[in-house]
């Protein structure tokens, strides 16, 4: 039996979604002014308090790409690139506020430059 072509546009179909809203995203993104990228490194009570989940869920609300990963010397690095005031916002969440049992003592912010286009697709934990 030959499947029916609705059927088979109702399977492609959300892959199809899916592409153009992949596209759609980096277009938003690329059309909200310049993209920034910048490294961040995070100082204080950052590791063993949910700071690396608590980063990558409000990147993901506020609509950056980039990651997040513990070092060995106690603190919390990364990377954060996206449209510049998001960016701000990021870099202000990662100075002033991080996950609620954490203590911020300072977010040093280094190799700020402006990029023609994002160097992720999403915002990750790395280990």
């Amino acid at each position: 039996m030959r499947p029916l072509p609705l059927a088979a546009a109702a399977v492609a179909a959300p892959r199809a979604a899916l592409r153009l809203l992949g596209r759609g995203l980096a277009a938003a993104m690329s059309t909200a002014g310049p993209l920034k990228s910048v490294d961040y490194e995070v100082f204080g009570r950052v590791q063993g308090v949910c700071f690396r989940m608590y980063t990558e869920d409000e990147a993901k609300k506020i609509g950056v790409v980039g990651w997040v990963k513990n070092t060995s010397k106690g603190t919390v690095t990364g990377q954060v690139q996206g449209p510049e005031e998001k960016v701000n916002s990021m870099k202000s969440w990662l100075s002033k506020i991080g996950s609620p049992s954490s203590r911020i003592d300072r977010t040093n912010f280094s190799n700020e430059k402006t990029i023609s286009k994002l160097e992720y697709s999403n915002f990750s934990i790395r280990y």
